[in-house]
């Protein structure tokens, strides 16, 4: 196939646009190369596909509406992965225009592309953080979304909505992934396993926020990416289950699914950074400070759609998905 891949000097992008190349697709990436963190980290990961001859790259943004109906009407994809966005909760907090530029005007461009050119399926990036102020755990797709803490969530929850009218209106197959706290070797410099393993590894204390009494549901790469292929191969699907009476946020009747990517083991924080100092042979030193705005005390994945839907939920555990993302740190900054 002729794959799309939004996104692809990103962390998630990278790692998808190397397992489609692997197995043979033609992958055309393309991303606009930000500098919302180190453009050289990005570059970096690009050299990674380069080489490859199924790849090519095209510097774009997803905002560019004119330079996204030509790729599209140019290019014939036959799928697209949707994985550019402006990322971060906290980053939302201090520049909300960038988050409607990327992650509103830019999906419209992706979905009125795959709209006029006959792409047969569009995955698309959601994320942990539409549960917002939910409490009840593990978080649920069939669960409402209504309540998001941050405008990243409200951008993704936005997604979701936009996804559902296209695939309604135009009977455009969508499947929305919310990634529950990714992690791994290349991994983005601006969430936490990254500033953590950076402060210890140079003798600097760490900011351990809401007190170090916070949960995360810590999904390794490996298997975030192993559900983005599985979901991208099967197409969503009119779920003949669907009650118009008592409606199910997780079904519709039109070929539209959400579904969660976890690892469905929360960790606390604080065992979290004991894994990364066993990992570096080290012991942090830590300040504790309240909960940040915008942030939530745990996230909890319940996978059991995923694992119906493609045989799969990830299940890497987290002492060897540290040890792997600290070996490529250690050999990526030689530390």
């Amino acid at each position: 196939m002729k794959i799309l891949v939004t996104g692809a000097a990103g962390f998630i992008g990278m790692y998808t646009a190397q397992r489609l190349l692997a197995r043979g697709d033609e992958v055309v990436g393309i991303d606009n190369l930000n500098d919302y963190y180190a453009v050289s980290l990005k570059q970096d990961r690009l050299k990674t596909l380069t080489d490859h001859p199924g790849f090519r790259f095209k510097a774009l943004d997803l905002a560019d509406r004119d330079g996204m109906d030509r790729l599209f009407a140019e290019e014939g994809f036959d799928k697209a992965v949707n994985l550019a966005a402006q990322a971060g909760v906290r980053y939302s907090l201090q520049n909300p225009r960038a988050y409607a530029d990327s992650n509103l005007l830019g999906f419209v461009n992706i979905l009125e592309g795959c709209r006029h050119n006959g792409v047969r399926h569009l995955v698309y990036a959601s994320s942990s953080s539409v549960y917002g102020g939910n409490r009840k755990m593990p978080f649920s797709e069939h669960d409402s979304v209504d309540h998001p803490v941050s405008l990243y969530a409200a951008t993704k929850k936005a997604n979701e909505l936009m996804a559902h009218s296209y695939s309604h209106l135009y009977q455009l197959p969508t499947t929305g992934l919310r990634f529950f706290t990714v992690y791994g070797p290349w991994g983005r410099p601006d969430m936490a396993p990254f500033l953590f393993a950076d402060a210890i590894l140079h003798d600097r204390p760490i900011k351990v926020f809401n007190h170090g009494n916070m949960q995360r549901d810590f999904t390794y790469i490996d298997d975030i990416v192993e559900g983005v292929i599985r979901a991208l191969d099967r197409d969503a699907t009119v779920d003949p289950a669907y009650d118009p009476i008592s409606a199910d946020p997780a079904s519709s009747n039109v070929p539209y699914r959400v579904f969660n990517i976890g690892n469905s083991d929360p960790v606390p924080l604080m065992d979290f950074i004991g894994a990364l100092e066993q990992a570096i042979g080290k012991t942090a030193e830590k300040i504790f400070l309240p909960m940040q705005d915008g942030d939530v005390p745990a996230t909890y994945a319940d996978t059991s759609l995923l694992d119906q839907w493609v045989g799969f939920a990830p299940a890497t555990p987290i002492q060897a998905g540290v040890d792997r993302f600290i070996a490529w740190y250690r050999d990526y900054y030689a530390l």
